[in-house]
């Protein structure tokens, strides 16, 4: 019988049935599509061996004049600046205490209660404490005069932490009259929070049956900023607005905006903050309007825009002499997230998309309702492309670039299917030009952290969907490499992206390709695959020795479960596959030898191309 060659339709198409979509490909995990072939994506490697706490949300770089390069990092707990491959701490401080803190130690027991009255502070919170005497016994001064991570909070005048050393029966002091503590902002959450009450806030806080109401420190803590000029904004999502001045230098922290010298009538809370385009203002969404007494509400207002003058962070009281303004939107009941586009500031509510563009005085900015109906999942769901704008609604995946236009999407249901709807806000949308390609990051049903991506490539219009944990992407610009986060038992790496073929120096495993159904005169008879002649272009740094596997599975009828009916390994020197498989329907597999050594594992790069099978009819039964 004659060689058939199988070019499978480009894309993963999981919107019919794994029958119906003959002829395409229906399942697929680190694998890319590139002029219509499919490939293995790229490896990633340690950015840096250094570690930060707790789970990145976002990141952002930049440069200053002298073309040093920055990259902010917020997490759950901190916001750091990365200098070199150094992780900068500069968490802003909440609060301070001068002379106002004394502890208690128990013999036999590293647990140190601190006292200080309306402390403010929530379990994992961190304090810095100074000016401490010894306790008596092994809880030094040198043990006690450092920054704590509070391990509980009994009262609202004591909480507890666990000291670098163990106390005996001397440690009966108090720490003297001297002590003083500086209080970091209040830690956010690893999930999302939907309502309030028991649950809306860290484990054990409050009491069972009470009410907490949803705040910064109570929510899942997600990261807006931007760099104005060579410093940096920040805020977390429902807290204050921050700034950190890069002449100061990484030893120093952000301060928020209503301390700046000449401050006048800052926001005291939002929910993002973004520099605008060209013209440089600084925009707050969600922020607290003013009232009438000419004084910030300090409680947020989920529909209004505040904005500052123009380049000038300390002034935000609406003059005409200035350029500081407000607008309240109508459409929709909460801003959800805003991106810079192509001179224009997008907008979007639960529930419509707004244009914000500079006209100057009086009005400074025109804000026009572009659509009412679709809105944006999450506050990270956007990103912006040199082929346009992309988000996902709860209803699918959409394109701005001056109009917008739904993506047909050949896995949506796939994905809109598996979403834990309830930890949707911690979607996040990445682009990786090289590739042509943006990303979205989610939580899939049974997972409470992004465990899964679908990937669309905008100029090919092809989709893929795979398992990936990342919580943060940065695509290159200011670096040479995409940048991504991942955080395991509150230690975080970054890592970069497209950087060799490997998994951090381990095989990448669980690399594959899955085709849909395929059969002879639509079933009618069996058919029987005798040979397959492998296309396959090996691109990676593993040398001679990469190899993969070609499996073909089988079934007789749509509602069967798969069968595998023949493994085979191919190397760069591999001819042919010889098989004897028989089946009504068949399904071909191209995957990451999983069980073979490590050699042949590492350095893996592949890319298939005409695929060529001798498959002959087998009669009827």
């Amino acid at each position: 019988m004659p060689l058939e060659k199988f070019i499978f339709n480009p894309g993963i198409n999981k919107e019919g049935t794994d029958y119906s979509n003959e002829n395409g490909w229906f399942d697929s995990n680190l694998i890319r599509f590139r002029k219509g072939l499919p490939e293995k994506i790229g490896g990633w490697t340690k950015n840096t061996e250094n570690t930060f706490v707790s789970t990145c949300r976002a990141l952002h770089a930049w440069v200053d004049q002298q073309l040093t390069s920055y990259l902010g990092i917020g997490t759950t707990w901190k916001y750091y600046v990365k200098q070199g491959d150094n992780f900068n701490d500069i968490t802003p401080i909440r609060a301070t205490t001068t002379d106002g803190i004394v502890f208690a130690a128990t013999n036999g027991s590293s647990t140190i209660t601190a006292t200080d009255s309306s402390h403010g502070a929530q379990t994992n919170d961190f304090v810095t404490i100074s000016g401490a005497a010894s306790l008596g016994g092994l809880i030094t001064a040198a043990v006690l005069n450092q920054e704590y991570q509070i391990v509980s909070v009994p009262s609202v005048n004591t909480y507890t932490f666990t000291a670098t050393a163990t106390a005996n029966s001397s440690d009966s002091g108090n720490g003297g009259s001297g002590v003083d503590g500086a209080y970091q902002i209040n830690v956010g959450l690893d999930t999302y929070v939907q309502g309030s009450g028991w649950g809306a806030g860290t484990w054990g806080a409050g009491t069972f049956g009470s009410v907490s109401g949803i705040s910064a420190s109570s929510q899942l803590r997600l990261w807006s900023h931007d760099n104005f000029g060579e410093d940096l904004l920040m805020n977390p999502r429902g807290g204050g607005v921050f700034y950190w001045d890069e002449s100061s230098g990484a030893s120093v922290r952000a301060v928020n905006i209503t301390e700046l010298a000449g401050a006048n009538l800052a926001p005291t809370v939002a929910l993002q903050v973004l520099v605008s385009d060209i013209d440089r203002h600084i925009i707050c969404f969600g922020a607290d309007p003013i009232n009438s007494s000419n004084q910030r509400t300090s409680a947020s207002d989920p529909m209004f825009i505040a904005w500052s003058d123009q380049e000038n962070a300390p002034e935000w009281e609406p003059r005409n002499t200035n350029t500081a303004g407000s607008f309240r939107l109508s459409s929709g009941s909460a801003i959800v997230g805003a991106t810079r586009a192509r001179q224009e500031t997008l907008v979007w509510t639960d529930t419509a998309m707004y244009s914000m563009t500079f006209v100057g005085q009086p009005f400074t900015f025109s804000i026009n309702l572009v659509n009412e109906g679709v809105g944006m999942i999450s506050p990270n769901a956007v990103i912006n492309s040199p082929s346009g704008v992309f988000w996902m609604d709860k209803s699918g995946f959409y394109m701005y670039n001056g109009n917008i236009s739904e993506l047909p999407c050949s896995v949506q249901d796939y994905v809109l299917s598996d979403l834990n709807i309830g930890q949707a806000y911690q979607i996040f949308c990445a682009l990786n030009k090289e590739f042509d390609e943006v990303t979205w990051f989610y939580c899939s049903k049974n997972s409470l952290f992004p465990d899964k991506y679908v990937t669309y490539n905008y100029l090919e219009t092809f989709w893929t969907i795979g398992e990936l944990n990342r919580t943060a992407w940065l695509d290159q610009g200011v670096f040479n490499s995409p940048i991504a986060a991942y955080t395991t038992s509150d230690v975080g790496y970054l890592y970069d992206h497209e950087s060799g073929n490997n998994d951090d120096g381990s095989p990448m495993d669980n690399v594959f390709i899955e085709s849909s159904d395929f059969d002879i005169g639509d079933g009618e008879a069996f058919l029987m695959i005798k040979r397959i002649i492998p296309d396959v272009k090996f691109t990676g740094d593993g040398g001679s020795g990469q190899t993969i596997n070609f499996v073909v599975k089988t079934r007789n009828y749509p509602g069967e479960n798969l069968t595998t009916s023949a493994t085979n390994t191919c190397t760069s020197t591999t001819t042919k596959i010889d098989t004897r498989v028989r089946a009504r329907q068949a399904v071909l597999r191209i995957e990451s030898d999983d069980d073979g050594s490590t050699s042949s594992r590492k350095g893996l790069g592949f890319r298939l191309g005409a695929t060529r099978m001798e498959v002959m009819s087998s009669g009827r039964r």
